[in-house]
C-alpha cells in the first residue's frame, strides 16, 4: 500500500505542478532544452495518446475498459508473490494515477517530451514511466522465469 501511495503522490504532485505552471504562464512551453521539453498536453486516449478521439461515448467506453483492466491487475496483485507482485503494484499505481485524471479532468495531463533533433518520442507523464518500467521488467522477469522453468524441466 505504501508503494501505491508513494507512486500516486509523485504522479499527482508532478501533474498539479505542471498544470499550475501552465495556467500561470498561459500555456507556454514550461521548459526547453536540447533533449527535453516540458509542456502540457491533454491526452484523451490510452497510452501515449493512442486512440484519442472527441466522441464522448467512445471515451466513456474506453474509460470503462481501462477500469476493468485496473481491476484485473489488482486481482493479479492479490494472487502474485515476490518480485512479480511489486512489478504489478508499480503498473497498478501508474494506471490508477492516469485513471484518476481521466475521471477528474476528462483527460490525462502529459508533459514530458524527450526528443533528438526533430524526432520526438510520445509525450508522457510520471504514471506512464512507472507503467512502462513495470511492464518492461515484468516481461524480463517472465522471460527469465520461463527459461529457469525450462532448465528445471530438463534436469528432472
Amino acid at each position: 500500500l505504501s508503494l501505491v501511495i508513494l507512486i500516486f503522490l509523485l504522479d499527482r504532485i508532478s501533474k498539479i505542478y505542471v498544470i499550475y505552471l501552465d495556467k500561470k504562464f498561459l500555456g507556454s512551453e514550461l521548459f526547453s532544452s536540447k533533449f527535453l521539453n516540458i509542456s502540457l498536453i491533454w491526452n484523451e486516449g490510452i497510452a501515449f495518446g493512442l486512440f484519442s478521439f472527441d466522441e464522448k461515448n467512445l471515451y466513456n467506453i474506453l474509460s470503462i475498459i481501462i477500469f476493468l483492466v485496473i481491476l484485473i491487475i489488482l486481482f493479479w496483485i492479490i494472487k502474485s508473490k515476490g518480485f512479480k507482485k511489486y512489478l504489478l503494484i508499480i503498473i497498478f499505481s501508474g494506471a490508477l494515477g492516469n485513471f484518476y485524471d481521466r475521471i477528474v479532468y476528462g483527460g490525462v495531463p502529459d508533459f514530458i517530451d524527450f526528443h533528438v533533433g526533430n524526432f520526438h518520442w510520445f509525450i508522457f507523464n510520471v504514471s506512464d514511466i512507472f507503467i512502462s518500467l513495470g511492464v518492461l521488467f515484468l516481461i524480463i522477469f517472465e522471460i527469465i522465469d520461463n527459461q529457469k522453468n525450462k532448465i528445471d524441466e530438463k534436469n528432472i
